[in-house]
């Protein structure tokens, strides 16, 4: 398996308290004269705790930035003079076919006869014609800025032509010219003949690949306001994404292999941002059906009545709820508000909390442990998995017992891994499953055995992409399509070129981790298996040590990094004259306090990290190898809940192994970890007595579930012909009376064929019979 991360985080010495061994100092630095006695706690714990002057960010965690936002990141600040081309190409079309009057004058009708007439002058030889006729197509879709006045009616005008074009199968006709474009030798061999690649390069890609990404992010936009004819083509749109369409791949597929080829070298022009924003938005439109914790909950068929246990399913559970008032979870605020001081209350008017403000859970092997520990002691040997029978057992243990198996939660994975471990036993007599075609599950089917190499092609990026990571020459070119062709002479334009670059980088950044994330969490919410082969591979391919890189660094810089000039935005680019471009101009970029795109990644690889290490002991082991605890502890700097929380989640389940030490200087952490995180009724998150946590067995935990994996994949995907399970015809006449289809030109030589291998082969009856 190659390895993305091939560094990992814990190959540079991580400044901070905390290591994997339990013996951090808490920031002790060299060999300098400490103070003695409380002084020198006094200081270890203030160095520990690391405040910074940040604000609380109010940042609001979404799917998506917003629509604009989108839009806007599609482009770079390179190809801004493409606009006026696009614009050019469209006008020059459109006075040959219309007279005297501007596009939005038009009635609807007229528009889709214009369309049809570009959808036709697109089946052309000429790549220079066509590609006109593209670039005209794509200032419709880009809203027909020249005849706005504001960019709300850009915006407005580019989703009613996307609709428009869709309608009249523009995405058909542009996937066409892609297949095309991909399969395009030529370019690929120019490509790999010049020294350095430029956005000249991929021209013909990019304007196709713009075309069918504005179409996907307008469509897949809802809103109130929607007639139902664009509804209905929202419905539509999505299953025609969902399904191969002419027997061939689904969209998706044909995205993540345009990835794996450009992470191969094979294709090194391909505009990879483009790519991967357009694959992270297709895969949002095939399983935003689903993309919400409500349905997950109906879905979920196997929950308890206990209203208040809920999935803590990080995807959307603590996601969505994050915490009251966007608070920092680091500040010690009391559990209990004082009552307010209008007038007097009685104590039976207060409605004091009981505890923590969430209801703790219990799974079945946590009733198990607890009963085969109560039995050693009481009653000297165990009944394995008998949680029902309490004979010899002391009373307070019959009331613990039903107090765990009143919080006892079984999740849906635990069914479904059940489930399979039926059908496995008895393949004959339970039958074959009958497994529905949902967006999710045809998407899995698809990726299945390339699954690996799409995976290592994206981590690959990533790390390219990461700030944190030097530029190596054996690195992939990620900056192919925002480098121009002819590199800046002067100080601005190299300011502008550097904030492009590193913008672009931020974009990828976010694709990525979105697209990886929203993967594992509908292959979790279709089966768990599915989920566990995508994270296993992740997990093969340095996953966990590349996000441990990617976060050490100074998270709060990143967070608030203004790598954006917001006169050269889309839409406000097209609209407004450009000013002339000054130093000033550029420093200024947003007012905002943070860059929204990057913390949005910050939690996403986050939560990825969480989903990859959750109840997996050998992952955690991971975390604690590469010395992840100071990393951890300098992002939670950045005062935002859900940042906060994730981290926190992160800190928990390690805490056991970073020992005594650790969790006396970092008294702090280890309380918000308590108020701010859910816990287990039994959980013993803080010291290292867990079962589970035994360090011998982690090999042996990856092998087994690998093999249950592979054991599943086989079982539902892989049908051969001739199963061993097919019934058998013992009937001699029933056999030889079966007809044989030959071919059509077997008798010509059938004699020839007779003479060559019966007759002339001599048979030696006496050893046929003896071996016998």
């Amino acid at each position: 398996m190659e390895d993305p991360a091939a560094s990992g985080a814990g190959s540079q010495p991580a400044n901070g308290n905390g290591n994997g061994n339990g013996g951090g100092n808490g920031g002790s630095k060299g060999k300098q004269a400490a103070p003695k006695g409380r002084e020198t706690f006094r200081s270890q714990r203030r160095e520990s705790e690391g405040s910074v002057d940040c604000p609380t960010l109010e940042f609001e965690y979404g799917d998506a930035d917003g629509h604009a936002a989108e839009l806007s990141e599609l482009y770079s600040y390179t190809e801004n003079p493409e606009f006026t081309t696009n614009r050019r190409c469209f006008e020059e079309d459109f006075k040959t076919q219309v007279q005297g009057r501007e596009w939005l004058e038009l009635e609807e009708d007229a528009q889709k006869t214009y369309v049809m007439g570009l959808l036709d002058r697109l089946e052309v030889v000429s790549r220079e014609r066509r590609l006109k006729v593209a670039r005209a197509v794509l200032y419709l879709a880009q809203g027909t800025f020249g005849e706005c006045d504001s960019e709300v009616d850009a915006l407005h005008w580019s989703r009613y032509n996307c609709f428009l074009l869709y309608q009249m199968g523009t995405f058909s006709a542009f996937l066409e010219l892609l297949h095309m474009e991909i399969d395009n030798s030529q370019a690929c061999s120019s490509a790999l003949r010049k020294p350095a690649i430029s956005i000249a390069d991929s021209t013909e890609l990019r304007v196709l690949l713009s075309v069918m990404y504005l179409m996907v992010e307008n469509i897949r936009l809802e809103r109130e306001t929607d007639s139902c004819g664009w509804r209905t083509a929202r419905e539509t749109f999505r299953t025609e994404l969902s399904f191969s369409m002419h027997n061939e791949e689904p969209f998706a597929l044909l995205l993540f292999s345009m990835v794996t080829k450009f992470c191969s070298g094979l294709a090194p022009h391909f505009p990879i941002k483009k790519v991967l924003l357009l694959l992270w938005k297709v895969v949002m439109q095939l399983l935003t059906k689903q993309d919400s914790l409500d349905i997950y909950n109906e879905r979920d068929l196997f929950k308890t009545e206990e209203p208040t246990t809920e999935e803590e399913e990080e995807s959307a559970g603590d996601g969505e709820r994050t915490l009251d008032g966007e608070l920092d979870l680091l500040e010690q605020d009391p559990l209990v508000p004082p009552p307010p001081s209008q007038a007097p209350i009685s104590a039976e008017q207060v409605a004091f909390p009981k505890g923590l403000p969430w209801a703790p859970k219990v799974r079945q092997k946590d009733i198990e442990h607890f009963l085969e520990l109560s039995r050693n002691k009481f009653i000297g040997f165990t009944l394995g998995q008998d949680t029902d029978t309490l004979v010899g057992l002391p009373r307070p243990i019959h009331e613990s017992v039903k107090t765990l198996k009143q919080h006892k939660y079984i999740s849906i994975a635990d069914v479904q891994i059940k489930n399979e471990e039926e059908l496995e036993k008895c393949p004959m007599s339970l039958g074959e499953e009958v497994v529905p075609e949902t967006p999710c599950e045809i998407l899995y089917q698809g990726m299945l055995y390339s699954l690996p190499q799409y995976m290592i092609a994206l981590l690959k990026i990533l790390l390219a992409a990461a700030p944190t990571s030097k530029a190596k020459t054996d690195s992939i070119n990620i900056l192919a399509d925002v480098l121009p062709e002819e590199m800046p002479i002067t100080v601005l334009q190299s300011m502008k070129l550097g904030i492009d670059v590193n913008r672009h980088k931020e974009i990828i950044v976010k694709s990525i981790s979105a697209l990886l994330l929203l993967l594992l969490k509908h292959f979790k919410l279709n089966h768990i298996y599915q989920f566990e082969y995508v994270s296993q591979h992740l997990v093969f391919a340095n996953c966990i040590p590349l996000i441990l890189k990617f976060f050490n660094q100074n998270i709060l810089s990143y967070i608030t990094a203004k790598n954006s000039i917001s006169v050269l935005d889309y839409p406000c680019c097209t609209i407004q004259d450009l000013p002339e471009l000054t130093t000033e101009s550029l420093e200024a970029g947003e007012n905002s306090q943070f860059c929204w795109r990057n913390l949005f990644s910050c939690i996403n690889l986050l939560r990825l990290l969480n989903k990859l290490t959750k109840w997996k002991h050998s992952r955690t082991m991971m975390l604690v190898v590469f010395k992840s605890a100071p990393i951890l502890k300098r992002a939670l700097k950045v005062k935002q809940a859900m940042l906060q929380l994730y981290v926190l989640k992160l800190l928990k389940i390690q805490t056991k192994y970073l020992g005594r030490q650790w969790r006396k200087s970092n008294m702090k952490t280890m309380s918000a970890i308590y108020q701010k995180v859910r816990h287990r009724m039994n959980d013993d998150w803080a010291y290292g007595n867990d079962i589970d946590a035994r360090p011998w067995d982690f090999q042996a935990e990856e092998c087994t579930l690998r093999a249950n994996i592979e054991a599943f994949n086989s079982r539902r995907y892989d049908r051969p012909q001739d199963s061993e399970f097919s019934p058998v015809d013992n009937c001699l006449q029933s056999v030889l009376g079966q007809r044989l289809d030959l071919p059509e030109d077997f008798h010509y030589s059938y004699e020839i064929w007779l003479e060559r291998e019966v007759f002339s082969q001599p048979i030696c009856w006496e050893e046929l019979l003896q071996n016998h």
